[in-house]
């Protein structure tokens, strides 16, 4: 499933992965001091993640409990592939020429790359 995650709805899911179920007021006490967020606020960023089908709740007890319906690496494939679409025109190549260009890529990031690239070619061992 492919979801695409506004910069606070993950500071949210980023939460849920690290621990689930949570509560809407864990969310809101764990997010407080990065966010400032109330409790309405998680709740709206909740609804909104339900409604994306990026989260889900378990009815029970005297709260319900939120868990992540998604992966993390979904996720970010997802925000990988937007991100290519919006500033690249989906050019992987030309998101590489810039990195060069600006000397972004250390000697790890450039070695790093040449593993990934033996590998889609097949020729690694």
């Amino acid at each position: 499933m492919r979801v695409n995650l506004s910069d606070s709805e993950w500071k949210l899911m980023n939460r849920l992965w690290q621990q689930a179920p949570r509560t809407i007021m864990e969310l809101t006490a764990a997010l407080r001091d990065e966010t400032g967020w109330s409790k309405s606020t998680v709740i709206t960023m909740l609804s909104r993640l339900e409604a994306k089908g990026a989260v889900s709740h378990q009815e029970g007890g005297r709260a319900k409990r939120y868990f992540p319906v998604i992966g993390r690496e979904d996720a970010a494939q997802a925000e990988t592939e937007s991100f290519l679409g919006k500033v690249y025109g989906g050019s992987l190549g030309l998101m590489m020429s810039a990195m060069v260009e600006s000397r972004a890529l250390t000697e790890e990031d450039i070695a790093e790359l040449a593993a990934i690239l033996k590998r889609a070619g097949g020729t690694e061992k």
